[in-house]
């Protein structure tokens, strides 16, 4: 009865969340219940102490990498540096592939540290544009921005500043490049699959005679962004910088913060009473918020004008996106701690341990049952290491495999089954393109099949191969 309970709030919560209302609100009314169900007289203390508690422990934590990347996004919009980019992909994989073009942008301000919903946001424009010049079904947009953003991108390329890639190295002490050639063989994999399905998706479209407005698509105004094609090759040059500096100082930085910091910070020392601070525990963090002020920056100084002039504006909608993306997370966070505390999740929690004793298995079969619950990647990795994280050290011990192993299988698995339909990042995607989940969700969900499946495939790799 216990793990119905569970399944009853996860499947209220996605119902609702496939109806179109706001998980902010309806993630602790679908806890709560839960909790109603399993002892009345539980439902104050868990709503004060585990849901509340859980949320601003994820809000203190990850905020400023939500704001930095929405604000490192509005300024790559307003500055023309996401345009120059779209218009160098364009020339050099082709008009024609429409869909690569978008994957590939979307990959790269990704890879950048901009936030997955604002990368959206700054995307669809030139996705609608090609789409509707390239006459491939408007629905399809959703999948493919999935493709780009949510998947080899967030978790699988060594050096990803995106959260879900952050949160492991507080656990595992490790660092944002960990295992990269799991990471890299992890990618390549989603992304040729991927791109076959997409493709395969467009055909079958093309033969049904299925073009841009078909569907039943919303109608829209159509929208026309200017593409210089005769841009300079010193100004296309300039485009990449702030992205690759973000990258590279990134990887600079989590070796220099460490000595900057050997021993910690020691609050007491200064006559404050605060926790003390571990280094290896906040390295990932600190980074990843250096190197994006820095490319917000040097994206500044790309193109000063435009910003100026709109940057009152442009920065407002990137907090309020910033504000709506963490709540989401932080929310669904609360909801995965609160179902995590219930009877049914040790029932469900003890099962997987005793058919998957291998601590990878174990990791990437829990992190994805708890990022399917929470319907959030970063809530679902971030409430699996708080419980399980000293549990797999001993394992990984035990069994003779690199923390970096772990930190990239779990950090891989995170983004497999969150995108369900109460995902607050698929929730805000179609409500950008203006499609439905009966509309555009299955391409998603596709996606999400195949990013699953990547993680149990470079387990499989590092079991024979030992490939780190």
């Amino acid at each position: 009865m216990e793990l119905v309970i569970i399944l009853l709030a996860l499947g209220m919560l996605m119902f609702i969340a496939y109806r179109g209302f706001s998980v902010i609100l309806f993630a602790p009314i679908c806890a709560l219940f839960a909790v109603f169900l399993t002892s009345p007289d539980f439902v104050l203390p868990f709503f004060s102490n585990v849901f509340m508690g859980k949320m601003v422990e994820y809000i203190k934590l990850y905020f400023p990498i939500f704001l930095l990347g929405a604000i490192f996004g509005k300024v790559v919009e307003m500055s023309g540096l996401a345009r120059s980019i779209a218009t160098t992909l364009i020339q050099l994989v082709g008009r024609k592939r429409a869909m690569m073009v978008i994957v590939l942008l979307c990959a790269i301000l990704t890879y950048s540290g901009i936030s997955l919903v604002v990368v959206a946001f700054a995307v669809y424009p030139f996705a609608a544009n090609l789409f509707r010049k390239s006459n491939i079904p408007k629905r399809l947009i959703p999948g493919t921005i999935a493709l780009g953003s949510f998947t080899f991108t967030m978790d699988s390329l060594p050096g990803s500043p995106q959260v879900q890639n952050v949160i492991p190295t507080t656990f595992f002490k490790t660092d944002l490049y960990a295992a990269p050639t799991l990471g890299i063989i992890g990618a390549i994999f989603i992304f040729t699959l991927g791109m076959l399905y997409l493709n395969s998706r467009r055909k079958k479209a093309e033969k049904a005679g299925e073009g841009y407005d078909c569907f039943g698509t919303i109608k829209e105004k159509q929208i026309e962004v200017n593409l210089d094609l005769q841009e300079s090759m010193a100004r296309k040059i300039l485009a990449f910088v702030p992205v690759v500096l973000v990258g590279v100082l990134n990887k600079v930085l989590t070796t220099l913060i460490p000595t900057w910091y050997p021993n910690g910070f020691d609050f007491s020392k200064i006559g404050l009473n605060f926790p003390n601070i571990e280094t290896s525990q906040v390295v990932g963090i600190w980074s990843v918020e250096i190197a994006l002020i820095v490319g917000i920056l040097t994206t500044i100084l790309y193109n000063r004008k435009p910003i100026v002039l709109n940057f009152k504006d442009g920065i407002n909608v990137g907090i309020a996106g910033a504000l709506l993306a963490i709540m989401n997370s932080a929310t669904e966070y609360g909801f995965g701690a609160v179902i995590s505390s219930l009877p049914g999740f040790t029932i469900a929690r003890d099962g997987i341990s005793k058919l998957f004793v291998n601590p990878l298995l174990n990791g990437a079969v829990t992190t994805n049952v708890l990022s399917a619950i929470s319907g959030s990647a970063s809530a679902g990795i971030a409430i699996s290491l708080g419980i399980m994280a000293d549990k797999y050290i001993e394992l990984a011990n035990q069994f003779g495999i690199p923390l970096e192993v772990m930190h990239r299988v779990i950090s891989m698995a995170s983004g497999g089954m969150d995108t369900l339909p109460h995902n607050g990042a698929v929730i805000t995607l179609l409500a950008i393109t203006g499609l439905t989940h009966k509309q555009s969700y299955r391409d998603i969900f596709a996606v999400t099949i195949i990013k699953t499946i990547a993680a149990f495939f470079i387990i499989g790799v590092y079991l024979v191969t030992g490939l780190v």
